[in-house]
């Protein structure tokens, strides 16, 4: 049995990054080497740690300016929060209306200028969610116009650049979240990767609701965990089969690799919850941020390297790492010895 103990850990505030560290590569980097101690690195020392033979796969998904604060007809402020569009002209969306409780089928959303932003259509296919429509034929310039980089709530403080919440190499704008292992990569880091011939392949997972969706449930595998659009291109999966070794940036790539893993098929949607005991056919090195206590993310990490999380983490909080969306990353083996 799986417990709610068996993903906490104390994670002092201190801690938590509110700031992006400039320069991207500059951040920190634990190195897991199994039963050794963890090494001390920084994220532009990641190809002194990759392997001929290795394949680094990113997750090229683009967050979107995805807050918007709006008004209802009776004046009431709302905060929408969309989490994934539904159609290709990103018209349609599943959103997050906070507070939602009264909120109406038809009802209209408003600008603070009283111009018409979005309608209301019910509730969406996650349960908690609604889906909502753009009025105008340009939602892309209204997002752009009103919206807001949709910082995770524990940080506070404001982001001047937001193409700091974005990876270098993002492309079409489909998240609710960014990619956070990706931050840390700059043009020259992943020149440097390509120069010592570990090609570099890519892979769309679209963060949606779980990033934000904390596991209370007394056995965490209990936690219902909603679905998210991946698509994994031909030429990524024929150069995964090829390679000795694939390092996974993040989570969310790792989910991708694995839900073809699982399902065979290359895109679609996924709710594949890795948990413990989870058989893992594609991804041999991980590379991730430090995740909040009692979350899905952790439960990946103790799926993938086992109890050792634990000592990796103490070793985290004790070296003072910083953690979360703009903290530091480490670098999980889950063959290490």
């Amino acid at each position: 049995r799986v417990q709610l103990s068996d993903i906490d850990y104390s994670l002092p505030d201190r801690l938590i990054a509110q700031t992006p560290i400039e320069p991207r590569d500059s951040a920190r980097l634990l190195v897991d080497r199994g039963s050794a101690a963890p090494q001390d690195a920084v994220v532009r020392d990641l190809p002194q740690f990759l392997r001929d033979g290795d394949l680094l796969v990113v997750n090229d998904t683009k967050v979107v300016p995805a807050r918007l604060h709006l008004v209802r007809s009776t004046g009431g402020a709302v905060e929408v929060l969309l989490l994934e569009p539904l159609d290709d002209a990103h018209r349609d969306w599943e959103a997050l209306i906070r507070p939602g409780r009264k909120m109406k089928p038809g009802e209209m959303l408003f600008a603070v200028d009283n111009s018409q932003v979005l309608e209301v259509h019910g509730r969406g296919a996650q349960g908690d969610t609604f889906r909502v429509t753009f009025v105008h034929d340009d939602p892309g310039s209204l997002i752009a116009r009103l919206g807001e980089m949709p910082l995770p709530p524990y940080i506070t403080k404001r982001l001047d650049d937001t193409s700091r919440y974005q990876t270098v190499y993002a492309r079409e704008a489909k998240s609710a979240a960014a990619p956070t292992a990706g931050l840390h990569f700059t043009p020259e880091l992943l020149a440097a990767v390509r120069a010592m011939g570990v090609p570099i392949a890519n892979v769309e997972l679209v963060v949606g609701l779980d990033t934000f969706a904390p596991v209370t449930t007394d056995d965490p595998r209990d936690h219902v965990i909603h679905t998210e659009s991946y698509h994994v291109p031909p030429e990524t999966l024929a150069a995964v089969k090829s390679a000795k070794r694939v390092v996974a940036v993040g989570t969310t790539a790792t989910r991708a690799l694995e839900s073809v893993g699982v399902t065979g098929k290359s895109s679609g949607r996924t709710n594949l919850f890795i948990t413990p005991g989870f058989a893992f056919t594609h991804v041999d090195v991980l590379m991730t941020n430090f995740h909040m206590p009692r979350t899905t993310l952790l439960l990946m990490i103790s799926a993938f390297v086992g109890e050792r999380w634990r000592r990796l983490y103490e070793h985290a909080v004790a070296q003072q790492y910083r953690f979360l969306s703009f903290g530091d990353a480490m670098l999980l083996d889950r063959h290490a010895q």
